[in-house]
């Protein structure tokens, strides 16, 4: 296992990472795209974010101390299309986030080996970081996907553009 600060150090880099693609498909983005749905079934990115502020709230509010799945956590909830704007969807996703990060950063190698519970489950706490560490990527991949499905021409590749792999791959090299 790695040393606990090169583990910390790894998941909030790839936490900030994921974080980092949402913030930039926010800024490609109109206010009523957070509302599109692709389909009847398909969640919006409004939904998503409400989803993602939920999960993170409950999960890193007094992380080595509660169960990840709060009382007062309402998920059914999160999937309920809400009244707000853009700025209130970008306030919960902030939140949410920036409660992650504090929780992580104070974890020491001793927190990493104890054992936490999600919905009862026990879980040594470098595996659920793990188990969060896939669930967030998951969906923000949702929401560059639809906000890519949205912008169709207009989008601003968070990534290597098509058809621009060579390029990418030799300016790397001079690096």
């Amino acid at each position: 296992m790695p040393l606990p600060n090169q583990f910390v150090s790894a998941i909030i880099k790839r936490f900030k990472t994921y974080k980092d693609l949402g913030d930039k498909t926010f800024e490609q983005l109109n206010d009523e795209d957070f509302f599109y749905k692709p389909s009847p079934e398909s969640n919006s990115i409004a939904i998503i974010i409400q989803h993602l502020y939920g999960n993170t709230m409950s999960r890193f509010t007094n992380f080595l101390t509660e169960d990840g799945e709060k009382e007062w956590r309402n998920r059914d909830g999160e999937f309920e299309s809400m009244d707000c704007s853009k700025e209130d969807l970008l306030s919960f996703w902030n939140m949410g986030w920036h409660q992650v990060f504090t929780a992580i950063e104070k974890l020491t190698q001793e927190d990493l080996e104890k054992t936490i519970y999600i919905r009862t489950e026990p879980l040594i706490v470098f595996d659920a970081l793990l188990r969060q560490l896939a669930h967030y990527p998951y969906h923000v991949g949702q929401i560059v996907y639809i906000g890519k499905l949205i912008k169709n021409e207009a989008w601003h590749s968070l990534s290597i553009p098509k058809n621009k792999s060579h390029d990418f791959n030799v300016s790397m090299a001079k690096k």
